[in-house]
């Protein structure tokens, strides 16, 4: 989608510091973090919301890169946190599925 934020960043044509980046998925920092560590993981090829994916392997790997940006960050022993919000009610304020990665901090349950 040509005009879509994350699709921007995906190919390319959007800069960004990329922390991880494999066949299916990029890693890259949030603009605004509300942690030490808050990173987006995306699908490369653009998915609206969590409701859109049907492949589990890209399920996988996304999940997989998650885990490895909080390793890649020193946050694996320690904890961290991987959120999706899916529509407009859960927060999501970019139509393109994405993973917030969260860690550095202590966090509360329920989340408020």
């Amino acid at each position: 989608m040509s005009d879509c934020l994350f699709c921007g960043i995906a190919e390319k044509r959007i800069p960004t510091k990329v922390l991880r980046e494999d066949a299916s998925t990029l890693a890259f920092p949030d603009i605004a973090p509300v942690a030490p560590l808050h990173a987006l993981v995306i699908p490369k090829r653009h998915l609206a919301a969590w409701r859109d994916v049907d492949d589990p392997q890209l399920a996988a790997a996304l999940f997989a890169a998650c885990a490895a940006v909080a390793r890649d960050a020193g946050y694996d022993e320690g904890g961290y946190r991987i959120v999706a919000n899916t529509g407009a009610d859960a927060g999501q304020s970019v139509r393109h599925l994405h993973l917030h990665v969260l860690g550095g901090r202590r966090f509360a349950w329920p989340p408020g």
